[in-house]
């Protein structure tokens, strides 16, 4: 067979041409996968408990999660992780070839069950759900050359900019911000203070909640009114506080000859981080 094509060279030529063309017509149309599926579809279910530790999350968060998740159609195994830092992660994986989509909604649908088990402060922060892998696909650091810009400053850049970039990648599951340092509204209670005023801490909680917040003021001149009445007007009230200055003017508690007890008074506010737990170096 060999001496065959050895003899004819010039149809051999013809065949290899024929099976080139034939090779790159087939190539623009064959589908090609840069990372093909060779690990089971995971879904992560991830929760929050402020202050607790990770005995507690494991009892009173994984616990009923994991009874309800157990038994969702097409899954293997599932693992779950909890930490002191408040945070408990259940990775979920399913047989290959289960669509991650369908897979998401099911585990979805099993921890809405559990929701009336799990404490309230959980319920405030809510429980993400995501099909995602859990291998990390890439690592980027961030820093200021200039030095104008320190950890929490280059934190909340990557958060408003970056991270939203990414996570509209096509493919990319999901990015997290390793030592995320989000702004927030420090306020450091001076206890010799409080106790001298008899202040506790839930009295500012409450003070907090009841002064900085958004209110629907309503409308002057609205329906029913007069036929006279040309327009109407829609009320606006001051927005959140965004300052530590109007923080410190916050109420906690007045007397009848007029005397004031200010937040400002009992405790020190500045502008700095959520929290303090990791730091990323």
């Amino acid at each position: 067979m060999l001496r065959f094509f050895i003899d004819r060279p010039i149809f051999s030529s013809v065949i290899s041409i024929i099976i080139l063309i034939a090779g790159g017509a087939s190539l623009m149309t064959m589908p090609v996968e840069q990372y093909p599926n060779v690990v089971p579809p995971e879904v992560v279910v991830e929760a929050a408990y402020p202050g607790a530790n990770a005995g507690v999350l494991a009892d009173s968060v994984a616990a009923p999660l994991e009874q309800e998740i157990n038994g969702v159609d097409d899954m293997i195994y599932m693992e779950s992780s909890s930490t002191d830092a408040g945070t408990v992660q259940i990775t979920v994986s399913f047989q290959q070839g289960t669509d991650p989509d369908q897979a998401t909604i099911n585990v979805n649908n099993r921890v809405q069950s559990a929701m009336s088990s799990l404490p309230q402060a959980v319920r405030n922060q809510g429980v993400n759900v995501e099909a995602r892998s859990t291998s990390i696909l890439q690592v980027v650091a961030l820093s200021s050359k200039s030095g104008d810009m320190d950890t929490l400053d280059i934190s909340n850049y990557a958060l408003m900019n970056v991270i939203d970039e990414l996570v509209r990648t096509p493919g990319v599951g999901n990015a997290s911000l390793f030592g995320a340092q989000d702004y927030s509204m420090r306020i450091w209670l001076q206890p010799d203070k409080m106790a001298e005023y008899n202040i506790a801490p839930m009295d500012i909680a409450n003070a907090l909640r009841e002064q900085n917040a958004q209110f629907a003021a309503g409308r002057l001149g609205g329906e029913p009114a007069p036929q006279d009445q040309a327009f109407s007007y829609t009320v606006s009230t001051p927005a959140q506080m965004t300052d530590p200055s109007e923080f410190e003017q916050i109420m906690l508690r007045t007397t009848e000859d007029g005397a004031s007890l200010r937040l400002g008074d009992v405790a020190r506010v500045e502008l700095g981080a959520q929290n303090y737990d990791f730091s990323a170096n």
